[in-house]
């Protein structure tokens, strides 16, 4: 079909409203590390003897992801992909307001764990909804868009910490004391979670408005509500001929879902396939530059006002070149760009962990390390959510989506909780190369196991991989 053809404002508006969850996902996960030196002064999380409620303190969001990943998986293809959108904005207003209230750790914590729930929710279904409304030849575009909505919410997070904390900046020598007594480590720190309130309660609101997905829809029989939808983003021709072939592929079937069908031969194989993309995003390593930016650019010889602009140039890169992923998944295809990813990512790793290796610092290893988040951008970060809301059935989509989303929350975990050890066992430049050699094991499985899905709908890609 010509491009014109299809109705692109209406796309394009109901996509940003369900890439808003990847906003709020990207904002809710980084804004924690600029308020971090001024909660834990608050709460008194400084010293050895506090170490582990810190830890628990950064990490508790992340067993809110992975309950909130299960509940999809548990409600998405039951009551709709629409009502879960709401539920996120819920989920990301409220722990915005009781995070930047908390008076005591244990209202933090469980402000931080709705928080993780609103993330696991949205990193479930938004990109599944996105690729379910749009045109099959453009798909790859507007699901981008949700990890490109990540990334802003990411930099957005970096910005607001700094402008914040900026306000009434504290000496780079701040003991916790001075931390605490400052205007930051009373009210900034609680302003950095606040201003999350703004874009969650917009998106709890446009939410409200954006029409069902049209194959949940027919899925509940619903034919003549998925018609007028689908008209609406392409004509009549182009809704009378997808919902013909969206009925062809739930012929037969029951509306629930048995997740017994989850286990089956064919389906498991799918699955695991996910799994493995879905647990390679996170293992592959990048996020340790974000989740550990302080001790990495430290040990690149940067002090603190380095490290603070640093982290936001990498937010800036990551930004430029999702924009790149954006323009060249429909045409490049996925696989090239998960290979290109793989192996970037796995020669970019020798590199630094030879700068490290060798003492090199300063721009050397702020360069490498920008050259490590720009190939991440363009390929593994986005092309992920690409592929895991296409390659399921549409009968066990959101089941399906809902296992490798857990997955992927598990496998960040165990990247977040193991660098340090990783770290101290090997070194900098040892920790690198073994992620180097994880990022070779992707490449190898990506090039004999994953399929390419560019410009194929989604009934097609269900009937190549199930047949």
């Amino acid at each position: 079909m010509i491009h014109d053809q299809y109705n692109l404002k209406y796309i394009w508006m109901i996509s940003l409203v369900a890439a808003m969850g990847g906003l709020l996902f990207g904002y809710d996960w980084v804004v924690i590390g600029g308020a971090k030196p001024f909660y834990e002064a608050f709460f008194g999380l400084t010293g050895e003897e506090q170490a582990w409620k810190a830890g628990w303190a950064m990490s508790s969001a992340l067993a809110g992801c992975l309950g909130g990943a299960l509940l999809s998986g548990a409600i998405t293809d039951r009551i709709g992909r629409k009502k879960v959108l709401v539920a996120a904005a819920v989920m990301f207003t409220a722990s915005a307001i009781w995070t930047a209230l908390s008076q005591h750790f244990n209202g933090f914590i469980a402000a931080r764990i709705i928080g993780g729930i609103g993330i696991g929710l949205a990193s479930n279904v938004s990109p599944m909804y996105i690729a379910e409304i749009s045109p099959s030849e453009m798909r790859g575009k507007f699901v981008s868009v949700n990890q490109l909505t990540i990334v802003i919410g990411v930099l957005a997070a970096q910005l607001v910490n700094l402008l914040i904390y900026n306000a009434q900046p504290v000496a780079d020598n701040a003991t916790a004391e001075m931390m605490l007594n400052s205007w930051n480590g009373q009210v900034g720190w609680r302003w950095m979670f606040a201003a999350e309130t703004v874009p969650a309660g917009l998106f709890f609101l446009m939410a409200m408005i954006v029409p069902e997905s049209p194959r949940w829809l027919l899925k509940q029989s619903r034919t003549e509500q998925a018609r007028s939808i689908l008209a609406k983003i392409g004509g009549q021709a182009y809704a009378d001929v997808e919902v013909a072939d969206i009925g062809a592929t739930l012929e037969g079937e029951h509306n629930k879902v048995n997740f017994k069908e989850l286990l089956t031969p064919k389906v498991r194989k799918i699955i695991g396939l996910g799994i493995f993309i879905a647990m390679f995003q996170q293992w592959c390593g990048i996020n340790v530059i974000f989740n550990y930016a302080q001790e990495i650019f430290e040990a690149a010889g940067y002090d603190v006002s380095g490290m603070m602009f640093n982290i936001v140039i990498t937010g800036v890169v990551n930004l430029v070149f999702t924009f790149v992923a954006i323009k060249t998944v429909d045409r490049w295809g996925r696989r090239p760009l998960m290979l290109l990813g793989s192996g970037g990512l796995m020669a970019t790793y020798a590199i630094l962990g030879a700068c490290y290796y060798f003492g090199l610092k300063g721009p050397v290893v702020l360069i490498v390390v920008l050259t490590a988040i720009a190939c991440y951008a363009m390929t593994l970060a986005p092309i992920t959510w690409v592929l895991l809301s296409e390659i399921f059935p549409n009968r066990i989509r959101g089941a399906a989506m809902s296992l490798c989303v857990s997955a992927l929350w598990i496998a960040c975990f165990g990247l977040t909780v193991t660098f340090k050890p990783i770290n101290v066992a090997l070194g900098a430049a040892g920790t690198f190369w073994l992620y180097g050699v994880i990022c070779l094991i992707g490449f190898v499985v990506i090039k004999l196991f994953v399929p390419e899905t560019k410009g194929k709908s989604l009934e097609a890609i269900e009937r190549e991989l199930t047949d």
